[in-house]
Formats: structure tokens, sequence, C-alpha cells
């Protein structure tokens, strides 16, 4: 099997094309040997890159420990990116399928290849029963939770895939490594969650560490991003339009007037090769 190793902003993923790859057995135990840093591919996760009756193409992703998950920014401009120079769809206007629906995405092709994506993310979504999450309010912004025996303040968004963000005058190791993961699995998200910690800088400017749910700790997450660009606005810390900086690099944030929310950055190619299995 033909695999291709990518990443966005270092939040890496090993990419299979099935419009010429047959993967036969298992995909979560795939996921999961493919993914393994020592014994495997190595990376955050397994996407697969699939033909779509509704878009160019569609885009399932598996992390590392082979939960399927709704959405992954980051995946998705990687996506887009191999379809576009691989001959998959060649127009700068492409429309991949998602866990959250069909999105749109803008490439910007230098020398025939493309090296940053814009994608519509579409609009957050607020409604407590549908992030999911057992937390008050619509939306969840601000609220206490008890974690280990300390409280925290949280705000709940999905985008497509559930998130909660916590803003922080420090982004630690305690908080990410410690807090991350008990945020992850605690009752108050039915499907676990994604756990940003957000130092703000400016009104345009925050920084960004993230424990994603499935992978632990990665160098970016854009759904991440974007929550938290939302968050920071729904608790009147930035303003609509933000640059959030991560381990991996930048992502340029705007949460439009019109309810969509665009995502702004790289994406690369690293090799490819086959997997013997």
């Amino acid at each position: 099997m033909r695999f291709t190793k990518m990443h966005g902003l270092r939040n890496d993923y090993v990419y299979v094309n099935t419009f010429a790859e047959r993967i036969d057995g298992d995909v979560v135990q795939l996921a999961q040997k493919i993914s393994d840093r020592h014994a495997g591919v190595g990376g955050d996760g397994l996407i697969l890159i699939t033909p779509s009756e509704q878009a160019d193409a569609r885009m399932r992703m598996y992390n590392a420990d082979g939960s399927e998950s709704e959405m992954c920014g980051n995946g998705i401009r990687c996506v887009a990116k191999y379809v576009y120079d691989h001959g998959i769809a060649r127009q700068e206007e492409l429309t991949i399928e998602t866990g959250r629906g069909v999105l749109t995405l803008q490439v910007f092709p230098v020398n025939g290849k493309v090296e940053q994506v814009r994608v519509n993310m579409g609009a957050p979504i607020l409604e407590p029963a549908q992030i999911p999450t057992t937390l008050p309010g619509t939306p969840p912004v601000s609220v206490p939770l008890e974690v280990d025996g300390r409280t925290f303040h949280v705000t709940a968004v999905s985008m497509g895939n559930p998130h909660c963000v916590l803003f922080v005058d420090e982004i630690t190791d305690d908080l990410v490594l410690r807090v991350g993961p008990k945020i992850e699995t605690h009752p108050a998200f039915p499907r676990r969650v994604n756990v940003e910690f957000i130092k703000v800088l400016s009104r345009s400017e925050i920084q960004m560490r993230v424990w994603e749910r499935g992978s632990g700790e990665t160098q970016a997450c854009g759904t991440g991003a974007c929550a938290s660009a939302v968050a920071a606005v729904l608790n009147g810390l930035t303003d609509r339009t933000v640059l959030c900086h991560l381990p991996g690099g930048d992502l340029t944030l705007e949460w439009a007037e019109s309810g969509d929310v665009f995502m702004t950055g790289p994406a690369t190619e690293v090799f490819s090769g086959e997997w013997a299995d």
C-alpha cells in the first residue's frame, strides 16, 4: 500500500489515496500500527483520501489510537494540497467532504505545488447538546469546571469536533500534560474533547498548546485554533481576526460576520513510501 507523509504545522499524518490504493482489513488497527513513531511510519494519525459523490474528495481521519474523528483542520489543508498536486482535481477552489459536511477550500499554488490553503471551516457549533457537553449555557462560556480539586473556567465550542478552551496567564507542561488528559475524559464531555490552552498576547494575537483527543499533545490543531479564536471573541478577549502561534507554526483565523470561520495556513508533503503490511 502506497502512502504519503504530510504535515500542517508539524501536525503530521500518514495519507493514503484510496482512489488508487485498496485497504483490506481493520482500518482502526492500521491507524494504530502506521502511526507508531517507533515501529510504524509515525504520525498523529491516519487520513484516507477517498472518492466522494458530492465533492472533489472525501477525508476520513483516524487518531493515533485508532478512534475516528469528524474533522481535522491541519489535515484537510494537506488533503487539499494532495488533491491538487497529484491531479485528482486541479482547480484552485476545491470541495472536500468531511464528518461535518462538505467544506470549500482555496489553494495557493507556487510553481504548480500548493503551499498555502484557506479553508472555510463553517460556522462554529455552540449548542451544548451538539458540541456535545453537559456544561450549562448556550454557548457554554467561562463555565467553572472542577478537575482534580482545581477549578478552571472553560469555554466549549465545536468545529465539527468538540473543543474545551482555557485562557491562562502562562501555558505550562503541568496544564497541557497533566490537566489536558483529565479534561479530555471528563464526564462533562460524553465523546471526550480536545483541550486548548490559550495565552492572549493582544487583541489580534494568541498563543496556543493543545492536548488532542486520541493523540495527546500535538504540534498544532487547526480545528482547535479555530475554536479558540471563537472562544476568545465570545469572552471579549480578541477581535474577530487573530494570528495564532502554535508550537508547529502560525495560523491566521477569522470569525467572519457571516458566521463562518476561515483558517489559512501551510501544507507540506514530506515523503512517500510503501507499507508492507
